[in-house]
């Protein structure tokens, strides 16, 4: 299976960055195949709402980085969305992201795909319900389905890395992906 991993965090090599890359670690003893974008080296504008998504070639007209990104998200089979938490929510890209999934509601081609949410936070799983709620209510929205998430404890730069549950955790979700 084809993996892609959408990271929605400014910042490179850290919390969601390491977790991430621990989830495809154990997703590879499984034989999948994954790549990673980050979404803060892409320009991705906000929907307009203008609809010609949901016509025709169900395309959106947009001349961004989201151009690319759609036949990357058309051509995978899980969908691993990595994001810090950001006042209970996304990071800004990340809900432009989601915002701009619109052309896959009309055209129906994530149904049956299945989404991944991987969030590091300071306060833990328990302030990540909004969170959650907006990816389950999204990949329902899609036809997607919901594999789970992984709410880790960390803040500071890099932490999680010397978090040797949270690492466990991220390796063994990603090794139990079918």
């Amino acid at each position: 299976m084809k993996i892609l991993a959408l990271i929605g965090s400014p910042r490179k090599r850290s919390n969601t960055d390491i977790l991430v890359d621990e989830v495809l670690r154990g997703a590879e003893t499984k034989g999948h195949t994954w790549e990673k974008v980050y979404l803060y080296d892409l320009e991705i504008k906000p929907c307009l709402d203008c609809r010609a998504c949901k016509k025709g070639n169900y395309t959106c007209p947009m001349d961004d980085g989201m151009k690319g990104l759609y036949s990357k998200i058309d051509a995978s089979d899980i969908i691993v969305f990595g994001t810090p938490i950001y006042w209970y929510g996304p990071t800004g890209k990340m809900k432009l992201l989601i915002d701009r999934l619109r052309p896959f509601i009309a055209s129906g081609k994530l149904k049956g795909r299945r989404g991944l949410v991987v969030t590091p936070s300071e306060e833990g799983p328990g302030c990540c319900s909004p969170l959650v709620q907006i990816f389950r209510m999204s990949f329902e929205y899609l036809g997607m389905d919901f594999l789970g998430s992984l709410l880790a404890i960390a803040y500071e730069r890099g932490e999680v890395a010397g978090n040797k549950e949270e690492m466990e955790k991220s390796y063994r979700l990603g090794a139990s992906i079918l």
